[in-house]
């Protein structure tokens, strides 16, 4: 049975979710996500034997917004002293997407605490890269950024979807200080940060993910030492949406030889 618990972290009010009991995971979401959206996996997780938390981030889900724009090391201090209150004093770390992202940082600044890394199509790799779809979307930016186009009936159509295509909806979508946050917390790129992680540390990927290609986790996974990967075919750029019950089996596999 999931629980639903509210907590004040870095003077924030928190909401997170709590089931089952044994060896503790830590969930971390992705950019635009919630607790909400890891319910099947933390289910499936509890009755496996796992005690599973996952909180909304931060100006997520129904916790509270910063005061000002966090970054990443925001985030991290905030991921420590979450675990600290509620006496995680070490645990298995899951990480997608934005929340990837974080648990790779999280895992060389804390290493002492994370027994095991699972990133699931993690976003890491923040260098500035054009894609075909990402170069289309300049295209059609270049081609609509005239005041004519802003009075035609289909122009917040075609915004959203040049957003979409240059994977920056994200950011389309965010207001007040969380668009300020995005942007602190996108231009770090967290290369750099993969050969350091020392814990066994496992990959996967939506073979279908369209926001982050699988060749970001193959990359990742040459970086990272003592790590392998898995590729969840019919998923996207959220197994834990698309296909929770792969995703929970391949996680289970992996934490039991670690157990």
């Amino acid at each position: 049975m999931i629980e639903e618990k509210e907590s004040s972290i870095n003077g924030l009010k928190i909401n997170y979710k709590i089931a089952g009991g044994g060896p503790a995971i830590l969930v971390l979401h992705g950019w635009g996500g919630s607790s909400d959206s890891w319910i099947r996996v933390q289910e499936i997780l509890a009755k496996n034997g796992y005690k599973v938390v996952c909180p909304d981030l931060p100006g997520f889900g129904k916790s509270q917004e910063p005061p000002n724009p966090w970054s990443n090391d925001d985030y991290l201090s905030f991921i420590f002293n979450f675990a600290e209150k509620l006496g995680l004093k070490e645990f298995f770390l899951i990480g997608h997407s934005f929340g990837g992202g974080l648990a790779v940082k999280f895992s060389v600044k804390y290493p002492k605490k994370v027994k095991s890394l699972i990133l699931s199509d993690a976003a890491v790799i923040r260098k500035k890269r054009l894609t075909f779809r990402q170069r289309l979307a300049g295209f059609f930016a270049r081609v609509f950024n005239v005041p004519f186009f802003e009075k035609i009936i289909f122009y917040q159509w075609f915004r959203k979807l040049i957003y979409k295509l240059a994977g920056t909806y994200d950011y389309y979508l965010a207001k007040g200080v969380m668009k300020e946050t995005i942007k602190k917390v996108f231009t770090e790129d967290l290369t750099h940060f993969l050969p350091q992680i020392k814990i066994p540390t496992l990959i996967i990927w939506g073979k279908e993910d369209m926001t982050l290609p699988s060749e970001d986790g193959f990359l990742i996974g040459k970086m990272i030492p003592n790590s392998k990967i898995e590729i969840i075919e019919g998923a996207d750029h959220s197994p834990h949406l698309r296909t929770p019950e792969n995703l929970v089996k391949i996680i289970i596999k992996f934490l039991e030889s670690k157990i």
